[in-house]
């Protein structure tokens, strides 16, 4: 039996280096870490400060050219860096498994389920395949998969996001290991599926006594999973504690700095903006000496910051013997009064309608293969993808679009671009409809007057081509500018308009980060003469403190330009902070509409008050209700009779349900929600989030 105070893992002075042609780059320096029996510890920090190298490093994956240096990582007592690959084998899968981001990535495709989960224990523990078989398809319901041994029958492919990463989840946990390593497991899901795979992470982990190492850049994932955080800055750890320690009393201006980055309930954009950290994470081999967060510090201090060899200290409060921050000036800094401030914005006037989408339909129509359709001679069934979509977007308006994935979104977008065209119903841009005018048959000035900034901006931009001259190409191409020189010299303004040097007019996108991308993607969007853009989850591939910067510009461009942003998204949080006006989708429909304040307050739909129980909150004052969905979200093809929603709704009230569309109850001018509860049982909802501390009711 393990003693309860004796490390599952521990990590000692861990250093670990790559090896390159240009020589040694030190990914991690000097990393302490302490896993106990069943605790939680989160790993958080800006991509590229060596999260996901520690648990490679593990997990003894580091590929031939990474190394650890110096230091150990000891498991159950024994130090992994002195085994070789046939004792390594013994333990990976077994007592140490890991959860990858990308599920598609670590099932294979040509491979069934099944016999990917079976072979598990059978390698780990030698049993028979009926015995794995049965043990997988018992895990496979645990994790909340309907029907078990037919999930197991069918091929990654036929499985939604969030069914996959519970097959890994699954797959993990089939030989109960003692240390369950997850890196970002539900970064690329939606909020509902998050908040439901949370819960199963967290019931399995207390079932069976599992240790989790939990790494994500989601400040209220880690509240809401972990026991204690240790926060990294450019591969050293510079602040851990428990949870309420480094939530309330942060003692790092990193930690800070992150915090400052994100929008929490009741963040006001113009009163309180986000504040992103200022520059960007150092290269390893351009780490200044010292502290390396010095050059982005408002506390840096000459003699003092820069000194080599920083060393963790505790922070000496009382009660606090166990928080430790890497900073030379922490216990002389005025926290109370340290409150950075970003740049106010005055709010944009909203102006003349620019979007007015009515009745639009958007229908596919595919070979119906079921066994009836073939029994009577084959024949088409349609998937709806948006069904009656009415909206209107004004001059210089942020309208959200929101919901889970499969709701719509993305297809309103691509009818809205001309990618797709409308079934039916009508779409107008300044006047003119071009709900059945696909993208080629659009002049210059049309296609101009609409741009999309696309989600991932490693994929956007044409690696072969300079950033200069795919900004240049979209002014010439829409007719913005004529001559070469006029066309350099508007290039050059543009990225000066997204802050970015004119020097990067020659670099190839291989030389920016995901955040400077971004501003080439946001560059190009604006450099036509806008009037819509279109912004499909923008930020949700960056970090915290990019995704304020980004953030930021778009509001700022959007009040210069007075362009009609529509802000397709799934992260709720940023919504409240930069939405005027949202809608919310379920199945192809608008089941909520309104003002940003009237959606995030109750009266509810009860699919928008599940979608905001679970938003994380990366605030301990904050108490919020727990409403988990059940199941799946239906098939567009086979859409439930009577309310959308129905299957999973967590307010049903009966056969109305079922059998009758809801009406439209009008609970303001602009506040419209979808459903058979009478005004009064909505009027009665209580809120879904409320502030412990002050009693204050908000969301």
């Amino acid at each position: 039996m393990l003693d309860s105070q004796q490390p599952v893992l521990e990590c000692k002075n861990l250093c670990i280096s790559y090896y390159t042609r240009t020589g040694e780059v030190e990914a991690v320096v000097d990393f302490n870490l302490k896993v106990l029996s069943g605790e939680a510890v989160g790993l958080v920090g800006e991509s590229g400060c060596g999260k996901s190298t520690v648990a490679l490093a593990i997990m003894q994956y580091m590929g031939r050219n990474g190394a650890i240096v110096s230091g150990e990582i000891n498991f159950m007592g024994q130090n992994l860096c002195g085994l070789n690959e046939a004792e390594l084998r013994r333990i990976r899968g077994k007592d140490i498994a890991m959860v990858y981001q990308e599920p598609m990535a670590s099932l294979n495709p040509s491979m069934k389920v099944g016999k990917q989960l079976v072979e598990v224990p059978i390698r780990h523990e030698g049993i028979s395949y009926q015995e794995a078989f049965q043990r997988s398809a018992n895990l496979l319901s645990e994790v909340n998969l309907p029907d078990p041994e037919s999930m197991m029958s069918r091929f990654p492919h036929q499985l939604s996001g969030g069914q996959q990463q519970r097959v890994l989840i699954a797959m993990a946990l089939l030989s109960r290991p003692k240390l369950l390593l997850l890196d970002e497991p539900t970064t690329a899901l939606d909020v509902t599926v998050e908040a439901g795979i949370v819960d199963l992470i967290r019931g399995i982990s207390k079932k069976y006594g599992t240790s989790l190492l939990y790494i994500s850049h989601n400040l209220g994932l880690i509240l809401e999973t972990c026991n204690r955080i240790t926060v990294m800055y450019s591969g050293q750890a510079v602040e851990h504690g428990s949870i309420k320690q480094v939530f309330d009393q942060m003692r790092h201006p990193y930690t800070r700095g992150l915090f400052a980055s994100i929008p929490l309930p009741g963040a006001d954009r113009y009163e309180h903006p986000l504040v992103p950290i200022r520059g960007q994470l150092p290269l390893p081999q351009e780490r200044p000496k010292g502290c390396y967060f010095s050059p982005r510090c408002d506390f840096f201090q000459k003699g003092t910051c820069d000194k080599k060899g920083l060393p963790m200290e505790n922070v000496g409060e009382v009660g606090h013997d166990d928080h430790v921050v890497r900073c030379a000036r922490h216990s002389e800094i005025d926290w109370q009064k340290y409150k950075p401030e970003g740049i106010k914005q005055i709010p944009c006037e909203k102006g003349e309608e620019i979007l007015v989408v009515e009745d639009m339909k958007k229908y596919y129509e595919v070979k119906d293969r079921s066994l009836s359709a073939l029994l009577r001679g084959g024949g088409t069934k349609s998937i709806k993808a948006n069904d009656g979509i009415s909206f209107v977007a004004h001059e210089a308006e942020t309208l959200a679009i929101v919901g889970e994935t499969g709701c719509g979104k993305s297809t309103l977008a691509k009818v809205l671009m001309g990618l797709e065209c409308a079934s039916s119903g009508a779409i107008r841009i300044r006047g003119k409809d071009i709900a059945s005018l696909p993208v080629q048959k659009r002049n210059p000035q049309m296609i101009g007057m609409m741009q999309i900034v696309f989600q991932n901006p490693f994929e956007t931009l044409n690696p072969s081509y300079s950033v200069g001259s795919q900004v240049a190409r979209v002014l010439y191409k829409f007719g913005v500018t004529k001559k070469r020189a006029e066309t350099q010299s508007k290039t050059k303004e543009m990225l000066d308009m997204v802050k970015l040097p004119t020097a990067f007019t020659s670099r190839k996108p291989r030389q920016l980060s995901g955040g400077q991308k971004q501003r080439i993607g946001i560059a190009r969007a604006f450099a036509g003469n806008t009037s819509v853009i279109i912004a499909d989850e923008p930020v949700s591939a960056l970090d915290v403190s990019v995704q304020a910067s980004v953030t930021s510009l778009l509001s700022e461009l959007q009040r210069k330009k007075r362009t009609t942003l529509l802000f397709i998204s799934h992260d709720l949080s940023l919504v409240r902070y930069l939405a005027d006006r949202v809608l919310v989708m379920y199945l192809g429909k608008i089941v909520e509409s309104g003002t940003t304040e009237e959606i995030f307050s109750p009266p509810y739909h009860p699919y928008t008050e599940a979608l905001l129980s679970a938003v994380p909150i990366a605030d301990t004052s904050v108490k919020k209700k727990r409403i988990v969905l059940k199941g799946e979200l239906p098939s567009p093809s086979a859409p439930p009779p009577g309310c959308p929603f129905q299957t999973r709704c967590q307010r049903k009230i009966g056969a109305i349900c079922e059998q009758e569309v809801p009406p439209i109850r009008e609970m303001s001018a602009q506040h419209k929600i979808a459903c058979h509860l009478s005004l009064e049982e909505l009027r009665s909802m209580e809120p879904v989030i409320e502030f412990a501390k002050k009693a204050k009711k908000v969301a």
